[in-house]
């Protein structure tokens, strides 16, 4: 029988079978008695231990010869520290905003400022695809830039006390994030073979969430700091200060490195 187009059917069969194939592993349950057929001469536990040393001795090598790059690297550190902050901030902002202008005494508009951010970062992110820049010269000193004004975008929320000031600065905060994370995502993918897409990403995500986890631990838990939300939002301010010197230490370094490296190019081809 055909299942007509126009119905909820069809889709739900569509997605019932890519699952069904996407899931079917017809070699997988052969494997390993292949492995141990008399011919291989392996015990199981020699198959299981060698396949997992050749897993982790492929992974260990793509690791180090992916983050030998060093414009890879950079980007990489700014995406797992940076991310780090952002969950934070957007994790406890209703909070502060319940603080500065509570529910019960004033309107709120926090689901209309999470829409408007959304998209207005969208749109942002639009536009600045038709920017052109250098990113491999001036993209450390700009994300050092960038993270300067997130830090002042915090710290105005947390300590003006206004609740329209703090939407501002919300939305500024997370348009100007998802501008920098979508050149990341670009920046390290051009640097990157298709292959160790999900080993880079995977470990940049991995890096920030454990980041993430420990500054909740030391700041917000109260096994920790447990620190109110005001001081919270201080510190995450000064996290996003010192992002910002990093990269403006490492940006500066590189670009004297690279004025250096052409000033002394034609000296030594002429030598």
């Amino acid at each position: 029988m055909l299942v007509p187009r126009g119905s909820w059917l069809f889709p739900t069969c569509v997605l019932c079978t890519y699952g069904f194939f996407a899931n079917l592993r017809p070699s997988e349950p052969f494997l390993t008695p292949y492995l141990l057929g008399p011919d291989k001469n392996l015990s199981e536990r020699q198959e299981t231990s060698t396949s997992l040393n050749n897993v982790l001795r492929t992974l260990w090598k793509d690791f180090l010869h992916c983050y030998s790059s060093r414009t890879l690297l950079c980007w990489s550190v700014w995406w797992a520290l940076s991310t780090c902050g952002y969950f934070q901030v957007i994790n406890y902002s209703q909070g502060l905003w319940e603080k500065v202008a509570p529910s019960s005494h004033s309107d709120i508009y926090n689901g209309s400022v999470e829409a408007v951010s959304t998209l207005l970062g969208a749109v942002t992110v639009f536009v600045i695809g038709y920017i052109k820049i250098s990113w491999s010269t001036w993209g450390e000193l700009l994300l050092a830039l960038f993270s300067l004004v997130i830090a002042i975008t915090v710290y105005i929320m947390d300590i003006i006390g206004n609740i329209w000031v703090c939407y501002a600065m919300y939305v500024l905060f997370r348009t100007i994030y998802v501008i920098l994370i979508t050149i990341a995502t670009f920046q390290i993918a051009a640097n990157l073979n298709m292959e160790c897409y999900a080993l880079v990403f995977g470990v940049n995500t991995f890096i920030a969430l454990a980041l993430q986890t420990l500054m909740t631990v030391i700041v917000v838990d109260a096994s920790g700091l447990g620190l109110d939300i005001f001081t919270q939002f201080k510190i995450y301010a000064g996290y996003f200060a010192i992002i910002s010197f990093i990269f403006l230490v490492s940006g500066l370094f590189h670009v004297v490195k690279n004025c250096q490296r052409k000033r002394g190019t034609p000296e030594s081809v002429e030598t």
